[in-house]
């Protein structure tokens, strides 16, 4: 029998939870974070007239919680940190996970309205 992993126990939780209606992700939403399908994609564009990026960072200390991914918004690093299910969030939008980096510097920029991202000491 192969062994049980927090990946499989994870990703049968959200199918159960899915299939007993308690779930509030789609499943196709389920299955990029599970997946990871555009996590590690860099992309730089203009969202509502901020500019994001995110691209993978190279030698990521242990103060880098966003499994070696680096996210800026309009220059000024966004700290992010991907938890155990797939999911991102932001030290702007900590309590509002999300599927990808890119939809977490979304998220941020929605969250500050327009007031600048100060940059986060990192210890």
């Amino acid at each position: 029998m192969p062994e049980l992993s927090r990946r499989r126990a994870l990703t049968a939780a959200a199918v159960v939870a899915t299939a007993a209606g308690t779930g509030t992700w789609s499943a196709s939403t389920a299955a990029t974070a599970a997946g990871h399908h555009d996590a590690h994609k860099t992309f730089d564009e203009v969202y509502k007239g901020r500019r994001i990026q995110g691209r993978p960072a190279a030698g990521a200390g242990h103060h880098h919680h966003g499994a070696g991914y680096a996210v800026f918004v309009d220059g000024v690093e966004l700290h992010v940190m991907r938890n155990a299910d797939g999911t991102w969030i932001s030290v702007v939008s900590h309590y509002d996970p999300v599927p990808t980096p890119r939809a977490a510097a979304r998220a941020a920029v929605d969250e500050l309205q327009g007031a600048p991202l100060l940059p986060f000491p990192a210890n």
